[in-house]
């Protein structure tokens, strides 16, 4: 089977496959991203790539229906959620189509001393390579490619393997929308030739979104090149409980949290951190909603995938912890049984594990302190969730909680003027928002005598 290929993880049945870029084929696209940056990025305006982008968000809403059946069958996500990620794309790419001028706008700077002016301006700073992932295939693009083609950089993207319909869909949906030909540019690149085009001097700047694995080999090669990068890795993230009003309604969120897009997303809720006083009544309901949640639930990515999240299990079992499920699935597709893990102690080899799929792991604590120490004992610092009556409380523990994200009371609270980003082994850089235009730009600075 070809290196970039359909496979349906709900049959495991392969329904196309595409060619791997030859050497000749990766060095014409940075060549061509290369020129357009030259001739369009650095003299096209603002105005200009906005009105583009505002396109490109129309052609996301014209085509989402189409768009989503496309990741349906690429990574198993089912329909409304593939259709919402398509639209939540298409207000990603208007806003900054709306803010473009603003948020690229020169910035005064007030001198301390000497007469004359000095000022900010952000330009574009050339070719970027964009390595994105399987579990959000329009989303992840979105918050690359909009900041960075309304500053004026060109783009050249690697899409993962199993993603190369929606590869090619995205690419249409630029040209269609107006960029010309260079400004994005889709390769079905090799790794091997990934680390030769992060070499590669055209190429000024890297973002990835991966694993703790992809995401050191890749800032690894492009440190040895003096590339700047931005990783969104992994993330174990904190859903702390700490008092509520409606046991029933957080329970909700927490299934939401950990559940969306089949449990499948870096920043999802992964472990419930829960005061003892609701311990109990917490684990029997989510229990319940869990395993109920089997019934229609979507396959994973891949048997790769589901087999991986089993061998995690398993090994946490086997250390001692607790697994209540739903029975397992039937057939050849890459289903996995939703469940709850407790019991499951810092010698296990699972602990310190992110658990990409659809199940929980559950913590007792006696109070906010152990709260607090028991969410910020991993590697990871992407995002957390807080729940708590006590709005002095949600600030103080927020303060503590060593992330990159902190929510309160609310999951799902995502946004496109939000940043998003991550500390630790979770990666460095922001997406989204103001922030996500500030990364990959010159700011250059014009002093005036």
């Amino acid at each position: 089977m070809s290196l970039y290929a359909v496979v349906d993880p709900a049959t495991g049945d392969v329904v196309a496959e595409y060619p791997t870029a030859t050497d000749e084929e990766v060095t014409a696209a940075i060549d061509s991203a290369y020129s357009t940056y030259q001739s369009w990025g650095r003299t096209s305006t603002v105005a200009q790539r906005a009105a583009l982008l505002s396109k490109v968000a129309q052609l996301h809403e014209e085509r989402k229906d189409e768009l989503a059946k496309i990741i349906n069958r690429e990574m198993g996500k089912p329909i409304d959620q593939s259709v919402g990620e398509v639209e939540f794309c298409a207000a990603i790419y208007q806003y900054y189509a709306d803010n473009a001028e603003k948020f690229l706008a020169d910035e005064s700077i007030e001198l301390v001393d000497g007469e004359g002016s000095a000022f900010i301006r952000r330009e574009p700073v050339g070719v970027l390579l964009g390595i994105m992932p399987w579990n959000y295939p329009y989303y992840q693009i979105a918050r690359f490619a909009g900041p960075n083609l309304g500053i004026g950089n060109t783009i050249v993207l690697k899409h993962a393997p199993q993603c190369p319909e929606s590869a090619a869909a995205l690419q249409k949906i630029f040209l269609d929308a107006g960029f010309p030909e260079g400004a994005y540019v889709n390769i079905y690149a090799t790794n091997e030739q990934i680390a030769d085009a992060i070499a590669n001097p055209k190429i000024q700047g890297v973002s990835l979104t991966g694993s703790e694995r992809a995401g050191a080999a890749v800032a690894e090669i492009a440190g040895r090149n003096l590339k700047k990068v931005v990783l969104e890795l992994g993330g174990s993230d904190p859903f702390i409980l700490l008092s509520t009003d409606d046991l029933d309604a957080t329970v909700e969120a927490a299934v939401a949290g950990r559940m969306e897009n089949t449990g499948q997303a870096c920043n999802a809720a992964k472990r419930f951190i829960v005061v003892e006083d609701l311990y109990d009544d917490f684990v029997a309901k989510l229990t319940e909603k869990i395993e109920a949640s089997a019934e229609g639930l979507a396959p994973l990515s891949s048997k790769a995938a589901a087999t991986r999240l089993a061998e995690q299990v398993d090994s946490a079992v086997s250390s001692g912890a607790n697994l209540d499920a739903a029975p397992a699935a039937d057939g050849p597709g890459a289903f996995f049984a939703p469940g709850v893990l407790t019991g499951v102690t810092s010698d296990s080899p699972s602990y310190y594990d992110e658990l990409f799929g659809p199940v929980a792991t559950v913590y007792k604590v006696a109070d906010e302190a152990e709260a607090v120490k028991q969410a910020n004992d991993t590697p990871f610092g992407l995002g957390s969730y807080v729940f708590t009556t006590d709005p002095d409380q949600a600030l103080r523990v927020a303060k503590q909680i060593e992330a990159g994200m902190v929510f309160v009371n609310a999951v799902g609270a995502e946004g496109v003027e939000l940043p998003f980003g991550g500390i630790k082994r979770s990666g460095f850089g922001r997406e989204l928002g103001r922030f996500g235009m500030d990364e990959f730009v010159n700011k250059k600075m014009i002093r005036i005598s």
